[in-house]
């Protein structure tokens, strides 16, 4: 057989650089061209597959693992396609997480509490300082700011941190009802979600029961020193539900991830939560109360509210199902304002329904408050039961771990856990009338609110001290 003549290529593809469209054709081109020399006769000597690719990579200088993916793309598809050249980076949202989130309105509340006005250029200085949380650019701090639902309030020349007046209220009424609930002797059970890796070892995690709180936590060295499941190998995903008195006995539910999402949340959905929530009812003492984050699947709709989506009869439905008098013609935008106006003294959840058929009540903490939540320091100590002791890294026995953790957490350990919820419940109850009392004391003048995000928050008059 004759030689193929390939010219020898001038430069070799330098290793892990992108190749385009161009290159993967002249790949292809190779290929064929050598496809086509070889002979028909099958007794002559022919190349073997290695061979060719060997030959097309000295040829073109490109890496023989590009030139197989390139040749196997080209034989499946029929053609090869330019290679995604952006990388997924992630934004400063998720990057910081709802532990950064949480200790970050900490940081600012700590301010309010001492009777210190928090600025954004304090607030910066502060976090910036703190080995424990992120470094953050003046940008980055609004959008966190945005997304806890904080404001500025502008009154004069200074300016302060303030949170928004919806999210307080929220806060607000979730203090005075539990105060109430536990005033009238009802039993107050709180529930939670989790994750557990089957790497799990030990490492840094909260394992003393007399801690205080979480940023005590970190300074002591026993914080969790993974925030987020690393997305790696099989991993748990618990939920459970507590009270002063311990685990509630038959209340877990403990399953095997099926997806690789980064976010546990993911697997959770309405139908699983509402089946467990069912089994767990009977469990719990009369008139209880039952308190909860505000996830999706917490939130399933018993009657779903009219969207953009909605065709418009079907809104106009909804409208005189509710009372609603719609006098036509109307458009579209008109019938979800009257949607928008009424939604709230409609709105029902399927779980809070179910209770409520139960002699039970739901709370709702309010959002990026789970140090309202002692089932996260219950977690806590069962995380790192199972860290000291994983040696296997077997998910079965992981699994078994969490089982024995879960036992480990005593009743007087949860009942000490609820005691320091109680004392962060008082906390709040301060900041908030401490806020009103020393923005009354600012001078006389006209007050503003500025949403966080909007270009009114850029000037430097807004942290004049």
């Amino acid at each position: 057989m004759d030689p193929i003549d390939i010219p020898s290529p001038k430069k070799k593809n330098p290793c892990g650089k992108f190749i385009g469209t161009g290159q993967k054709q002249i790949i292809i081109n190779l290929y064929k061209d050598i496809v086509n020399q070889q002979p028909e006769n099958p007794d002559s000597p022919r190349l073997k597959y290695k061979e060719m690719l060997l030959k097309i990579s000295k040829a073109t200088g490109i890496g023989q693992r590009t030139v197989q993916t390139t040749l196997a793309e080209y034989k499946n598809k029929g053609t090869v396609t330019s290679p995604n050249k952006k990388k997924n980076r992630p934004t400063i949202i998720e990057k910081v997480d709802d532990f950064d989130k949480n200790a970050i309105r900490q940081k600012i509340h700590s301010f309010w509490l001492n009777r210190e006005v928090p600025t954004i250029a304090k607030m910066l200085t502060a976090i910036n300082e703190d080995e424990t949380l992120p470094d953050l650019k003046r940008s980055s701090f609004h959008k966190i700011l945005k997304q806890l639902q904080f404001v500025f309030v502008k009154k004069c020349r200074n300016s302060a941190l303030l949170e928004r007046d919806d999210l307080v209220t929220w806060r607000q009424n979730y203090l005075s009802n539990i105060k109430q609930y536990r005033a009238e002797g009802r039993q107050i059970y709180y529930l939670d979600e989790t994750w557990v890796n089957a790497g799990e070892t030990h490492s840094r995690t909260w394992v003393d029961s007399s801690v205080t709180s979480r940023r005590d936590a970190f300074k002591r060295g026993l914080t969790t020193g993974q925030k987020d499941p690393s997305g790696k190998g099989k991993r748990l995903i618990v939920l459970h539900i507590g009270s002063s008195d311990g685990f509630v006995p038959g209340g877990l539910l403990c399953f095997e991830s099926k997806t690789n999402s980064s976010d546990y949340h993911d697997e959770m959905n309405g139908t699983t939560f509402f089946e467990w929530f069912v089994k767990i009812i009977p469990l719990l003492k009369d008139k209880a109360v039952i308190v909860m984050d505000n996830a999706s699947y917490h939130s399933v709709r018993k009657d779903p509210t009219p969207v953009r989506s909605w065709k418009k009869q079907e809104i106009i439905d909804w409208l005189e199902s509710k009372g609603e008098v719609v006098i036509q013609p109307i458009v579209k935008a008109v019938l979800l304002e009257k949607v928008k106006k009424i939604k709230s003294e409609h709105e029902k959840y399927v779980i809070d329904e179910y209770a409520k058929e139960n002699d039970k009540i739901v709370l709702r903490l309010p959002p990026y408050h789970c140090e309202l939540n002692p089932i996260e320091l219950a977690w806590s100590s069962v995380k790192h039961y199972v860290r000291s002791l994983n040696n296997t890294f077997k998910i079965k026995d992981v699994q078994e771990l969490l089982k024995q953790g879960v036992e480990h957490v005593t009743p007087e350990m949860w009942a000490n856990f609820v005691k320091h919820v109680i004392k962060e419940e008082d906390k709040f109850w301060k900041i908030d009338f401490i806020t009103d009392e020393i923005l009354d004391e600012e001078p006389e003048g006209e007050q503003h609110i500025l949403t966080i995000g909007t270009g009114d928050t850029s000037g430097s008059d807004l942290d004049s001290e």
